[in-house]
């Protein structure tokens, strides 16, 4: 659909970061409300959590890809274990098909995620040792989008996002 200029295009986000209580721990991430007053005035906000979408329960132990990164998973070449030990792959890898098929359903070519977690980190996220330590790459959700061609930022990204998305009047 051509955007005019009474449209807003629209923008996947992660639950938590418009203060959605989804994360494992059971909080938000929530920006502040001026940031979240600019992204509304910008974008049609399109809340998703991949994990609560692919069946996770709020709150739920952590997790962390063990093997790799997000693509990894998607290859089946990695995992997604939570600190209890088990194996939670298929939600998140079921949660990211869920985000990309809104992300298609709405057209949406940018989507601002929450940075280092196990589903939505677009540059790094924990390495599986649950010891804090950070490894490059995607989580799961992010490279999903990604491959598919939509634009991931996280919300240290949120300015770029806007200059790079072509915002009319940003």
């Amino acid at each position: 659909m051509p955007q005019t200029s009474l449209t807003r295009p629209p923008l996947l986000v992660s639950a938590c970061l418009l203060g959605q209580p989804v994360r494992y721990d059971g909080q938000a991430k929530a920006q502040p409300d001026a940031t979240l007053a600019m992204l509304a005035r910008h974008f049609e906000l399109i809340p998703v959590c991949p994990e609560s979408m692919g069946g996770l329960p709020t709150p739920r132990p952590p997790a962390e890809i063990v093997g790799g990164s997000g693509a990894q998973v998607l290859a089946g070449a990695a995992i997604v274990r939570d600190a209890t030990g088990a194996d939670v792959t298929a939600p998140f890898v079921a949660g990211a098909r869920d985000a990309l098929a809104i992300a298609r359903q709405r057209q949406c070519g940018h989507a601002l995620l929450k940075a280092l977690s196990p589903s939505c980190g677009n540059h790094e996220h924990y390495d599986g040792s649950f010891g804090g330590v950070l490894r490059p790459g995607q989580g799961v959700a992010a490279a999903f989008l990604a491959e598919a061609g939509v634009r991931v930022w996280n919300e240290s990204e949120i300015d770029a996002l806007i200059r790079t998305a072509g915002v009319p009047g940003a």
